[in-house]
């Protein structure tokens, strides 16, 4: 039997500049995930670790070095005394870019409750080498695509809500995920960086068209123009807005 895979690929095109992907049945009956490469593709199991391993018997890297925290706390009590070394953070990057390409073929998809899971999971090896690597470097390596990996959740969870028609959840999705990111990059005072980020734009055009489908709030609109007429040193503007609300809200009760 041949290896080469030459007529799989001249069937399926890629696309330069789109991520293309698809689902399909393997010889095991089970669902994969395939993404089209420039130079062949890429296919993964729909879940679990990507590549189908189960590292040490356990579902991914990240899960066993879990467990040897818990071990470890176990048996001392603590925390300190538990840290990974410069060949343990290399090798969960390694695990976390496989789960970043399923991430992004699972969105291709529509499939984005698995984008969710993905993107969080990849959020937790964040966390877990920041706060256990033993060498400063290997703490922040990931942290870079923080922003990118938050963006992609948000997004996930915001058509969740659109598609379950819940735009107002939707929309404070979309408002969580960009105070995530600033609140990242303030952390890192990475000011020039926020001014900068696509990731925020991305998510900033994404609320501006989530609040496009929302009926207006009277009471909301009324008290942004208050804010709006208090900042502007509009004080008759903002005393007749201030009666207004109290009118309002007096009829709410």
């Amino acid at each position: 039997m041949s290896l080469d895979i030459s007529h799989i690929l001249s069937q399926w095109p890629y696309k330069p500049g789109e991520v293309t992907a698809r689902r399909i049945v393997g010889a095991d009956g089970q669902e994969k995930i395939q993404l089209r490469l420039d130079l062949g593709l890429l296919q993964m199991e729909s879940s679990g670790r990507p590549d189908g391993q189960r590292p040490h018997g356990h579902e991914s890297l990240l899960a066993y070095h879990e467990y040897l925290l818990q071990k470890h706390i176990d048996q001392t009590g603590r925390e300190e005394g538990f840290w990974l070394d410069e060949a343990d953070c290399e090798m969960l990057r390694g695990e976390g870019v496989m789960y970043y390409h399923r991430y992004l073929a699972e969105f291709v998809l529509g499939d984005y409750e698995r984008v969710d899971r993905d993107t969080m999971r990849n959020i937790r090896l964040m966390d877990f080498c920041r706060k256990y690597a033993r060498d400063e470097s290997d703490k922040y390596i990931l942290d870079q695509y923080r922003p990118y990996v938050i963006m992609m959740c948000t997004r996930a969870r915001a058509h969740l809500a659109v598609n379950d028609s819940r735009p107002k959840a939707a929309l404070a999705a979309a408002r969580k995920g960009i105070a995530d990111i600033e609140a990242f990059y303030e952390t890192f005072g990475g000011a020039k960086m926020r001014e900068h980020s696509g990731e925020l734009a991305v998510l900033r055009a994404l609320e501006k068209d989530l609040e496009s489908k929302i009926p207006v709030d009277p009471v909301e609109k009324l008290r942004r123009e208050l804010a709006h007429a208090v900042e502007a040193e509009q004080y008759e503007r903002a005393a007749e807005l201030r009666d207004r609300l109290r009118n309002m809200n007096g009829q709410e009760s």
